[in-house]
């Protein structure tokens, strides 16, 4: 995925060749998509980038996709290692944003902090197939959540099916086909049925959409970027294994422990699957390989920068070099110690921006 830095770059390297004006170049290289003038900005965090995306095509300003992640509560922590039987596989997830396990909770904390008007949509099959239309036919843009695998242009194999996926923002139609946003710099469409089989997959959000209804004004985020703060601060300071900091020592110990059910030396003794999990863990905390933004520290280091508290970012940006080189590591030991590291690294970097909140 292109982050906005990437994108700031490839501006400023047209810029340099053709001479031409920031705007201009800006617009060569995403392209207003030919449906309806949507401006494609690519991004990181599939919610925040699209939030950020739909806000400006409301005529909302003044935020970034970085703002409107650290907004919404920033970071998060979380480490849960899967097994199924019907494919003899093990996959691991990683929580790396705030309340991670819940799809929709920091996008509706970032929008009620901000005080902007929305909606969220839920129905069955018909009847949100019918909404969807509906909107879209109003030039209104809605956030979605496809499951990843029936969506299909993540080619991804039978056994993904049904495990959920990130959201996207569908913003316009043309025929049977939907134009969707998922941080894509040039335009792309998806066949309807597909998007509609997709977005009702899953039984925990099926069908769940959200669509903006306030538009043309400026926002103020001084306190809401207090508020998201605080809330980082008060969600990384929690004592659970699974969803909070204390899941990377849980995470570290199962890499040497021989006796836990849920140790690898134990699951992979095997080593069946391994690979698949390796992988995992390498797209879940790179975003060069992933497709949900990887360890997302870099971006909350943005926040810190845009909010004001620059002095605290530099050390963000270093643990993510650190999950960078976890993700290339395969012995489980070396795994374990550079996760009890991050740990250490992370409750430190916590305390500090404590510090500051309080």
């Amino acid at each position: 995925m292109t982050s906005r830095k990437q994108l700031k770059a490839q501006v400023r390297a047209r810029m340099a060749k053709t001479g031409e004006r920031y705007t201009t170049a800006l617009a060569h290289l995403t392209g207003a998509s030919p449906a309806g003038g949507w401006t494609l900005r690519g991004g990181t965090d599939p919610d925040s980038a699209g939030v950020n995306t739909m806000l400006a095509a409301r005529g909302i300003t003044g935020l970034t996709e970085a703002l409107l992640f650290g907004i919404g509560g920033g970071l998060g922590a979380g480490y849960i290692l899967w097994e199924f039987k019907q494919h003899n596989s093990r996959h691991v997830t990683l929580g790396f944003c705030n309340s991670w396990q819940y799809i929709t909770r920091r996008t509706e904390k970032a929008l009620n902090r901000l005080g902007i008007e929305h909606e969220w949509h839920r129905s069955a099959n018909k009847a949100a197939q019918t909404w969807l239309t509906g909107q879209l036919d109003a030039g209104n843009a809605v956030m979605v959540w496809p499951d990843r695998f029936q969506i299909g242009y993540w080619d991804l194999p039978e056994e993904f099916d049904g495990h959920g996926g990130h959201p996207v923002v569908a913003y316009a139609t043309a025929g049977d086909q939907v134009y969707l946003d998922d941080r894509n710099l040039a335009p792309f469409t998806v066949a309807r049925e597909d998007l509609d089989r997709a977005n009702a997959r899953v039984g925990t959000w099926k069908n769940q959409a959200l669509v903006i209804t306030d538009e043309d004004r400026a926002i103020d985020v001084e306190v809401a970027v207090r508020e998201g703060l605080r809330d980082c601060v008060e969600h990384l300071s929690q004592k659970s294994d699974s969803f909070s900091l204390p899941a990377w020592r849980k995470w570290a110990r199962m890499m040497t422990d021989t006796k836990a059910a849920k140790a690898w030396p134990k699951v992979f003794a095997d080593g069946q699957g391994l690979d698949v999990a390796l992988r995992g863990v390498r797209e879940g905390v790179d975003g060069r390989y992933g497709v949900t933004g990887g360890n997302l520290r870099p971006l909350f280091a943005d926040f810190l920068d845009e909010a004001g508290h620059s002095e605290q970012a530099p050390r963000w940006r270093e643990i993510a070099e650190m999950w960078h080189a976890l993700g290339a590591l395969t012995e489980f030991a070396d795994m374990g110690k550079q996760l009890s590291a991050l740990y250490d690294a992370e409750t430190d970097a916590i305390a500090r921006l404590k510090a500051v909140v309080d």
